[in-house]
């Protein structure tokens, strides 16, 4: 029979519109504004005394929250308004030291019945609901420092392998590479050595230097500076590097549309819109941790060739005072390709398991075998901190960054290493996991210090965004208006089809995790048009047919058919299109093809099943010799 769709299509068409009402319903419950504390290293724990600290500090100021949730890990207090956000940063700020990370949420509100099965609002970007802006500074002169610093070992033993005796080598306050000769003529053989060696050290960046030679005071000197072009290239290189390991790190946080790129000379920009853990956001993002591995030092080495250092664990620390490991470092965190958390199968303590590149595996088995064997191999754990507060708690002037390295592990060699092995000492699971992350991404080629923390709204305002609102519904007011008056019984199908394409287009994209922004909105309110103009190409086809002088149901049942293939191939080009937007497009354009091509597809589906389901409800199986249309 024309005009009836079998029990399954109309179970399928409810099943879908309860579903869509279901996991879009989600996007009801605004998030509570609120402050989250979390420990600065994943070893620190929360507890009832930080808490109370906490709560004491917005009294005393008259800050209003509610909601206190207390977890091992973090502190999450609501407030009561928005506007009280940053007033609770910095008092809380002002009673925790700096081993604890004040960050402003979030915290949302769905009830736990949606959650349980999934469903959560749908994230908003940057420029309606607002999110995370953080201002990096990379620290490219640790970088040039540290690669001059590491240039004078290597001259002064190519300098004793060619019997050229100097008087030092060193590097100086002005960032020049210094050696004083006896002669001139050792200074002029050294002078081809000093070339050799800084040309091979350079030869990845294509660095060059400046040579200068004097005479002062019967010593011969060769001072050598790296060029200014040397020094761009080298902090080009730098802040690329962080760029790709700040990618990394946001990829493994899971954050939808983030933006993540370069500002200035020094600088990068990261945008997490939508983000609700943003205490650890910033805690992996911008923490520089690293590892190193050194030879434990021989007992009669020379002071110059050994640097001691402390355990990162108190009680071994206490027991053995620290222990002195060689200058020369084997391999860095650079070097790692794999780090995956876990347990001892032993000890059943957290460990982190390694692998190496090609590189570093060959390194680590030329450093490990042979006489060192029997030796102990050291990981020092590297950390470099920012301290806004002295010993007292008082703020200072200005954030002083200082470099913190400690020994995690000091094991005794049994048999050459390779590519893959593990590290133990750490203090928690927790803090394995984060380890693991931060190798994983990849390592900071730079420190970095935070200039700029924010958390952004509306770029266009509240009071913008509730016009542009209230003209949408107005939009779709006058759109039902029309579609009733001038389609009348075909009208309410369609207006039917529409709410329901709106419902599942949310639905899906809260299922999917899409962040929504204002060109999002575009896209939405063009789905709409779409999804009508399909309808009013199926009617205008059905109005055809009945002046064909077709019978009413073989009208309805050729006006669907029939304009299907029109409307295929409009929302198949047009799918095309979106596809390619996202293809080559960033940021907002993304946004914008993500959001019409779920559109497209959503409105295939209400426009077509949608709208036929209701006018077969309504005309199918019955005698009809006039369509209100």
């Amino acid at each position: 029979m024309l005009n009836r769709y079998p029990l399954w299509k109309y179970l399928l068409v409810v099943a879908i519109l309860v579903l869509s009402l279901v996991y879009s319903a989600a996007n009801l419950y605004a998030p509570d504004p609120a402050i989250q504390i979390s420990g600065a290293s994943s070893a620190l724990e929360m507890n009832t005394l930080t808490l109370g600290k906490v709560t004491k500090a917005l009294k005393a100021n008259d800050i209003e929250y509610f909601g206190e949730t207390l977890t091992n890990k973090s502190i999450l207090v609501r407030l009561r308004d928005k506007d009280q956000q940053l007033a609770a940063k910095e008092t809380i700020k002002g009673v925790l030291r700096d081993n604890y990370v004040v960050a402003l949420n979030m915290a949302p509100t769905t009830p736990h019945w949606l959650r349980n099965i999934g469903a959560s609002p749908m994230k908003l970007g940057l420029d309606l609901s607002g999110g995370v802006h953080f201002l990096l500074e990379v620290n490219t002169d640790t970088v040039v420092s540290d690669r001059l610093k590491s240039i004078p070992a290597k001259l002064k033993e190519r300098l004793r392998g060619e019997n050229i005796r100097y008087r030092s080598v060193s590097v100086n306050q002005s960032g020049q590479i210094v050696g004083v000769f006896k002669t001139a003529e050792l200074r002029d053989k050294a002078s081809s050595v000093f070339r050799s060696e800084l040309s091979q050290a350079s030869h990845s960046l294509a660095a060059q230097y400046t040579y200068e030679r004097t005479e002062e005071m019967g010593n011969f000197y060769i001072r050598v500076r790296m060029t200014e072009e040397a020094i761009r290239e080298v902090e080009d290189y730098t802040v690329a590097q962080n760029l790709t390991t700040l990618r990394n790190r946001v990829n493994e946080l899971g954050v939808s549309e983030p933006i993540v790129q370069r500002q200035g000379r020094k600088r990068i920009v990261v945008e997490l819109p939508g983000v609700q853990d943003t205490a650890e956001a910033k805690r992996i993002i911008g923490k520089t941790a690293n590892l190193e591995f050194r030879l434990e030092a021989k007992p009669r080495a020379s002071s110059t060739s050994k640097e001691k250092f402390e355990y990162r664990d108190e009680d071994e620390q206490r027991a053995t005072g620290g222990a002195y490991l060689e200058r020369k470092v084997v391999i860095n965190g650079t070097n790692v390709s794999s780090a995956q958390a876990g347990f001892g199968p032993e000890s059943n303590l957290p460990e982190v398991n390694i692998s190496l590149d090609s590189e570093g595996g060959a390194k680590m088995h030329r450093n490990t075998r042979g006489s060192n064997v029997g030796r102990r191999l050291g990981v020092l754990f590297i950390e470099y901190k920012t301290r806004t507060q002295d010993k007292k708690g008082r703020p200072l002037e200005k954030p002083v960054q200082i470099i913190e390295k400690k020994i995690i592990s000091l094991a005794t060699i049994q048999s050459a290493l390779n590519a893959q092995f593990r590290i133990t000492g750490l203090n928690s699971p927790a803090e394995a996991s984060e380890l693991a992350l931060l190798l994983r991404a990849g390592a900071l080629a730079a420190p970095m210090t935070f200039v700029q923390e924010s958390t952004i709204g509306p770029s266009l305002g509240e009071e913008n965004i509730k016009l542009g609102v209230i003209s949408v519904q107005l939009g779709l007011a006058l759109v039902f208006i029309f579609m009733l008056l001038y389609y009348r019984v075909f009208g309410f199908a369609a207006n039917f089809a529409l709410v329901f394409n709106l419902v599942l287009l949310v639905a899906i994209m809260s299922l999917l995790g899409a962040t929504l922004t204002l060109p999002g909105i575009a896209g939405i309110v063009l789905t709409v048009g779409m999804a009508v103009d399909a309808n009013v190409l199926i009617f205008s086809r059905i109005k055809e047919e009945l002046k064909q002088g077709l019978s009413p149901q073989m009208a309805i049942d050729a006006g669907f058919n029939r304009a299907f293939t029109t409307i295929l191939d409009a929302n198949l080009t047009t799918l095309i299109v979106a596809v390619i937007l996202y293809g080559i497009g960033t940021g907002p354009v993304k946004g914008f093809a993500i959001t019409l091509a779920i559109g497209i597809l959503t409105s295939m589906f209400t426009a077509i099943w949608g709208t036929r389901a209701v006018v077969n409800l309504v005309y199918g199986g019955r005698s009809v010799q006039k369509l209100w249309i």
